[in-house]
């Protein structure tokens, strides 16, 4: 084996590198202003000011921190943590039993929630134009309203309109008869021979209520009402008589109170 030892090795011509046609097997460390060509097989140590093109491709890289000025485009990782913003093209999806959460701050989405369920951003409330609460979440049904249980996001809500309360009595003759109209909105009055007078007690501002008035089959009811009551032109009706003949009496309460109740009055008459 023979040994060739130069300091320098230079081609034939000045600037001209020299030809190694069967290439060349260097041990040693190989010291170069510039490369051009493949390189192939192991290569290690630092590759610090590596730059250039092409591109390079490689299977792994391992490494405490990758500063990358540009776009990093991968397929397949098991995690990111970026300080900027991440952007998936061809979307975001999370496994069955995982969630997104924000560690620290807020976590917001931007755009027009088409697509998302299970949301619910709040809405505004309002009675009669006025506004009761925005960004609501929840709404409570007082007592009279039907709600069934909510079936794949879907629930019946039926508004039952209040209940009219009735009271019915058979006052005895020569009897004053008081109306508690606090208690019911109907009254039916079963009359008996002789003079009944009507009045009333209780009863709230624009309340309205109804009076059925049945005369007894034999002799006449006489009927009469309180100042409490106001018809038409100041004068009261014409009760009918005898006979089981009915007569319906309607009234709206204008007012009560210490300046005297006032119930805005008419009357049907004579129904049988």
């Amino acid at each position: 084996m023979s040994t060739l030892r130069a300091t320098n090795i230079r081609g034939r011509q000045n600037g001209n590198a020299p030809v190694l046609p069967d290439g060349a097997v260097i041990t040693g460390v190989i010291t170069a202003t510039t490369f051009s060509g493949n390189i192939t097989g192991n290569v290690t140590g630092d590759a610090t000011g590596l730059t250039g093109t092409p591109d390079i491709t490689v299977g792994t890289v391992n490494a405490t921190t990758v500063s990358v000025a540009g776009t990093i485009t991968y397929n397949d990782v098991t995690n990111v943590d970026s300080v900027g913003v991440v952007t998936a093209r061809s979307g975001i999806r999370v496994g069955a039993g995982q969630s997104i959460s924000a560690v620290s701050g807020t976590l917001k989405y931007y755009g027009d929630g088409s697509e998302l369920s299970g949301v619910v951003s709040g809405v505004e409330i309002k009675n009669a134009g006025s506004s009761v609460g925005t960004s609501l979440t929840a709404i409570n049904f007082a007592s009279g309203a039907t709600i069934t249980t909510g079936s794949a996001g879907i629930t019946t809500i039926t508004l039952n309109p209040p209940s009219i309360s009735t009271t019915s009595s058979s006052p005895s003759a020569n009897s004053v008869v008081t109306l508690d109209l606090s208690s019911a909105q109907h009254h039916d009055l079963t009359l008996s021979a002789g003079i009944t007078t009507i009045t009333c007690s209780g009863g709230s501002f624009g309340d309205s209520h109804s009076v059925v008035l049945i005369q007894p089959s034999s002799g006449i009811a006489t009927v009469g009402f309180s100042t409490y009551f106001l018809f038409p032109s100041g004068a009261s009706p014409s009760i009918s008589e005898g006979n089981s003949k009915i007569d319906l009496l309607s009234f709206v309460v204008k007012r009560v109170g210490a300046a005297g109740t006032q119930l805005l009055s008419s009357a049907g008459l004579n129904y049988l």
